[in-house]
This record gives C-alpha cells, structure tokens and sequence, in this order.
C-alpha cells in the first residue's frame, strides 16, 4: 500500500493536510483489497483524475491573492476540480479537487499552509425569561427592547413569523440561493425568536429578550438541519462583508446554534471555523455560539465553541421553576469543557431546556415532531440551541443601552453579572461563570 503515490504524498505532506482529509484520502484504497493486483494502477489512475474531494484550502499570511491565482491557474488543467468560494477574511477558499490535483497543489504550490475537509455542520439540537432575568430591564426609566440592534441568525433559515413581522430587515440563503426568507427545517426560526420574538401571537407569554430587536436571516444548513465547514464560512463571511457595505445599519450580534465535533490541530487558530468567527469578532460583531450538546462527558465542546475569544454557551435546565433558582443545574445534555486546548468553556449558562418559541409551519421538525407543537404559533425544543439566542438577545439590551462596548466588553459583562456559578465555587468547565442574569449584566 506504501507504494501507491497518494499514500506518499499523505506521508510526506501530512502538515498540510487535517487528518479528517488525509483519512479520506487513504480510504480510497480500500477497494484495492479485492482488487486484482494487475488492475491496482488503472483503478488508482481512474480514482485520482475523477473522485473528486470536497475542501477549504488556507494559504500563508498575505498570500491569499496570490495563493488564488496559483490554484486557479493549476485547476485549469483539470474540469473536475474548480473553486468555489473565497473567504478573504481569514485567508482560504473553499474548492472541488481531484486527488491528481490535490497531489499538484501539495507538491507545487508554494503558498498553500493547509488543506481542510469540507466537513459537515449540523444544527445543536437536543418559562425561560423570568430565569435570565431578561423582561423589564430598565434603566434610566426606559424598558430595553433591543431596539436598534442587529442580531444575525445564522442558521437554517428564518420563517416570517407574526412576533418578527417588519423586523427581518435582512435574509441570504447559501443553499438553495432562494431570496425571500424562509425556513424549511424550523430550527432557525425558533433561534430566531428565542433571542427577539415579541410574543404577539401569544398576548406577549412567548417572547425573547430583545422583543424589537431586528434579525437578519442567513441559511447556511439545510431542510434537515445539516450544511458544511463551506456554507457556515460563507455565512460569517457574509456577515462581515455586510458590514464593510453598510456601515450605518451594521450587523452587531451573530448567533450560531450549529457546530461540528473539534479536531484536533497544533492550536485551535488552525480550525477555519475558529478562523472566521474570530475574524467576525475582530471586526466589532458579538458572536455568541453553542457548546454543544454532547454531555454530560467533559471534553465534548463543539467547534467553532472552542475558540477562547466568542462566547460559547451552555445550558440551563431552571426545572420550570423561574424564581426559584436553587434547584437549577446545568442540563445534562449540554458539552462541557474544557476544550482540546485545554481553555475553560462554556462561558456561562442560559435557559435551553423545554424553550417555547416560534414555530415554522410545514417545516422539517414541525412534521416530524407534531407532539412539540404548542397551539398554532409556537414549539418546544430544547438544547443548546436554544440558550444560544436567548444569551445574543441579552447582548442586545447591553448594546442598546451602549452602542459603543466592544465584544470583549460585552462579553465580560455577562459573565461578571452571571449568578450561582464561581460563588459557589462550581467547576466553570460545566457552569461556565454561571446562570446568565440580564438584570445584572446590563450596565446601569
């Protein structure tokens, strides 16, 4: 096997290559085993000029033009291998390749750092207010609503649900190119109203936190909840790129309640994943994503949750008893830290269990789960996914009441205001720096 020249080139340029893609890359000799040994180099030329591998490709620091130009230039020897999207912010494309161009790109390419699988997103799925203390935060004698503030659900879409009519000022869908918004999973459009529903269908019972903050739609996962390393770049790239273009309307929270399992690299820096939202970060957006939902094991945050800058939520399971918050705990379900890196996450807890919200009709879970539905307008779920929002939500009172706090900022004062967390003296690779208390968090 040593002898085939892909399996060579795996040896020799494994630094290049995440070790998702160079499995890959291997198994596809497994066909070799009952194959007659005289037709081994005619199946490896076949597979190599027409299996074609889905992947991000990462080139050296202020080489991204150039290192476009190199790929572009090898791919017009072969039509099965193309590019597909560039991310400036973080220095990658996303490309088909065959493994005989992949073999060119690692041994002629002088620009290339690293070679990622395309590898799957999927969503984080597994009474909440008066719990996060988020209704009637007021100061200086007016409620916070969220008003003026931009959160971005990145997600599987948003439905135009009655509690978000005239303030989904924004939609852009990365899988079926589709302009006006909507949402054939329903998961986003829970997300959505998880962090700024304002509960008309309901009297105001099932609302969000930031009940008049505006949402921005941008599907990057599919009718069953699934995308790709690809499509969530595409949607953080977007976002960013959104804000370059409209300065005076910006985007200033992205919500991410999806994930992938983390691999292991040198530092967490080399997970694109990590790449984007941190450059999302870098660029003035609060970027607020979900632990996961892998527990109660420790170890199990999801990517991009590991990065040590966002700020990565876990959940609250409040036992549907909203003022008394001695019998809440964390919910079982939800990933603890610390990360592969050994960082401390998540960074605190929000309400993520048995979450009514707004429920997208017709959709994926809607049909499959009929028993979830709570009369015609809303939906139960539970999950990180859930607390993920309802946290971004609380960061939009933050900056409604100031504008000019940078991420960090916002993020410190969520976890200085959390409650039951370091007080008493619980592990923060599970509480994280405890329960989210919006009253506590908003500055005066």
């Amino acid at each position: 096997m040593f002898g085939y020249s892909m399996v060579q080139i795996v040896r020799s340029h494994s630094h290049k290559l995440d070790k998702s893609l160079r499995d890959i890359v291997l198994n596809l000799y497994k066909p070799f085993k009952w194959t007659p040994c005289f037709l081994h180099n005619l199946l490896e030329g076949f597979i190599k000029k027409n299996k074609r591998l889905s992947v991000i490709i990462e080139f050296e620091e202020d080489c991204f033009e150039d290192g476009c130009s190199e790929i572009h230039q090898l791919f017009t020897k072969q039509r099965k291998s193309n590019i597909r999207n560039l991310f400036s912010a973080v220095s990658c494309c996303s490309a088909d390749i065959t493994p005989s161009i992949l073999e060119e790109v690692l041994t002629s390419c002088s620009h290339v750092k690293k070679i990622y699988l395309n590898r799957e997103v999927k969503t984080l799925l597994d009474v909440a207010l008066p719990t996060a203390k988020a209704k009637n935060v007021i100061r200086n004698g007016t409620a916070l609503t969220g008003e003026g503030i931009t959160i971005a659900i990145i997600d599987t879409g948003v439905y135009p649900h009655l509690d978000l009519s005239g303030r989904i000022t924004g939609f852009v869908d990365f899988i079926n190119q589709r302009t006006d918004p909507y949402d054939d999973n329903g998961h986003g459009t829970h997300c959505a109203g998880d962090a700024a529903g304002n509960g008309l269908a309901s009297s105001g019972l099932y609302s969000g936190p930031a009940p008049k903050a505006n949402i921005v739609g941008v599907k990057v996962l599919d009718q069953l909840g699934s995308g790709s390393l690809e499509t969530v770049m595409q949607g953080v790239q977007w976002c960013i790129d959104y804000n370059q273009q409209n300065p005076e309307n910006k985007i200033d929270i992205i919500s991410m309640s999806l994930g992938a399992a983390a691999q292991q690299y040198n530092k967490e820096n080399d997970d694109p994943m990590v790449q984007i939202v941190e450059a999302a970060w870098e660029s003035g957006i609060v970027v607020v994503v979900a632990a996961g939902n892998e527990g109660p094991e420790a170890g199990t945050v999801a990517s991009p949750g590991i990065s040590d800058q966002i700020i990565t939520v876990g959940a609250l399971d409040d036992r549907d008893t909203a003022e008394d918050i001695t019998d809440d705990d964390v919910a079982s379900f939800s990933s603890r830290g610390p990360t592969l890196y050994g960082n401390v996450k998540p960074d605190i807890l929000a309400p993520g269990v048995n979450i009514v919200s707004l429920r997208s009709p017709n959709s994926f879970l809607d049909k499959l789960q009929k028993s979830s539905r709570v009369g015609s307008q809303y939906f139960v779920l539970s999950g990180t996914s859930m607390a993920t929002p309802i946290c971004a939500g609380i960061a939009a009172l933050i900056l409604q009441r100031n504008p000019e706090l940078t991420p960090q900022e916002v993020k410190e004062l969520l976890m200085n205001g959390a409650v039951n967390g370091a007080a008493l003296q619980r592990d923060p690779n599970v509480y994280g720096a405890g329960y989210i208390n919006a009253e506590n968090s908003v500055p005066k």
